[in-house]
């Protein structure tokens, strides 16, 4: 008898050891897939340790660069596909996707693949939802814009497909959200947020703030598997490049803040909405006019990601202040160079990095197969804040009168 009943004890603990075994491996892949153990959680602890504030220049903001003000480009169809999205959710998945339109969900974003995110990932969502949600982002973006983005997505499916790790990587772990209830005249927005995608839409009226907006990809191009062919950010690597190699060697002299490109240089992603960058490189009054278009390109190549109607908007406020433009350059000036770019003005930083491979079995050095590019609204209005500001002063002005 006592045999057996030594016996059974051991079945027991082997069997209770097997239970334990399975919820440790599923809370790894949990903080795998959630909030990649305590260093997210502390780089958004630290990032969202002050209040928003904005990007500033030589440590110091300037004020009175936007205003509330008609577009005559209407949103009407945006809030309709917002609305249409969260319709299309049951009552459990609305209450995970909406938040207050002044809510810090707009700044808990992150690009690493295991950040925790809210809202509902296109994983869980059924096909209706999926068109749903893909409906939302194509009416908000232009055709490029939306293609983009897409294949971003398609490309993480790549990766997961080079690493055999669909548990942290594929197409479907994308996150939305929305901000406010959709209107034509209250400020509301959406909120995109995964692996080397994450878009910042914010409205209010007939105006739009699509910042940060970070892009990339690793692989760029899927050289073979389900999705063999899709590339990405190429149209922003030929635009710089092209702006670069058409500085003259006195130019270069300017432009360039570093010959060796040897690491990752962006400044300006994840928990940098407080971030003092000094203006650098060549100032767009040293380029000739036809350079000076090919800087313009250069903004448009990611202010086109936007609808048509918004993203002229957002080029003629960046016009308005292309005398006080610079262009900085990392690396070299070569077909096939890796290399870092930024465009920095009054009212658009944008970054472009080839950075050193994460998954990829390449030589840790910088790769053309590893991107990351980011376009943020410098002097507080990322998230579209310094109008979100404006419109609740009014309507405090509007009560008291």
């Amino acid at each position: 008898m006592s045999v057996l009943r030594s016996r059974r004890f051991q079945l027991l603990s082997v069997f209770l050891a097997l239970i334990a075994a399975t919820l440790v491996i599923s809370s790894v892949f949990s903080q795998r897939r959630g909030r990649g153990g305590n260093r997210f959680s502390e780089m958004e602890r630290r990032g969202l340790a002050q209040p928003f504030r904005g990007i500033s220049t030589n440590g110091e903001m300037e004020h009175g660069l936007f205003s509330i003000e008609a577009t005559g480009v209407s949103t009407k169809p945006v809030v309709d596909a917002a609305a249409a999205f969260l319709s299309a959710l049951t009552e459990e998945q609305r209450g995970r996707t909406t938040f207050p339109v002044d809510d810090e969900e707009w700044r808990k974003w992150a690009n690493q693949h295991s950040y925790i995110r809210q809202g509902v990932s296109f994983e869980e969502l059924d096909e209706r939802q999926r068109e749903a949600g893909f409906a939302l982002m194509k009416t908000s973006l232009s055709a490029r814009g939306f293609k983009q983005s897409r294949d971003i997505m398609r490309l993480n499916y790549t990766l997961g497909e080079l690493t055999s790790n669909f548990e942290e990587l594929d197409e479907w772990f994308y996150y939305l959200t929305v901000l406010g209830e959709p209107s034509e005249d209250k400020p509301w927005g959406w909120q995109v947020d995964g692996h080397h995608l994450i878009i910042n839409y914010f409205v209010l009226g007939d105006q739009v703030v699509m910042t940060p907006t970070f892009m990339g990809s690793e692989p760029v191009i899927a050289e073979g598997g389900k999705y063999k062919g899709v590339a990405v950010m190429q149209d922003e690597l030929r635009r710089g490049l092209h702006l670069a190699q058409s500085l003259t060697p006195a130019q270069r002299a300017k432009a360039v803040i570093q010959t060796e490109k040897t690491g990752n240089n962006a400044l300006a992603e994840a928990f940098k909405d407080n971030l003092d960058l000094d203006y650098a490189g060549i100032s767009a009054g040293d380029l000739s006019e036809a350079q000076q278009g090919l800087l313009l390109s250069v903004v448009d190549g990611f202010v086109g990601h936007m609808s048509d109607g918004h993203a002229k908007v957002r080029m003629d406020e960046v016009r308005d202040h292309l005398d006080r433009t610079r262009f900085a350059w990392i690396g070299g000036f070569e077909d096939d160079s890796v290399f870092y770019y930024r465009v920095h003005s009054p009212v658009v930083l944008i970054e472009f990095d080839h950075q050193r491979p994460i998954f990829m079995r390449l030589p840790r050095v910088p790769q053309r197969q590893h991107v990351h590019a980011v376009m943020r609204t410098p002097n507080g209005n990322d998230y579209g804040k310094d109008l979100l500001r404006q419109h609740y002063e009014r309507s405090h002005r509007a009560e008291l009168d």
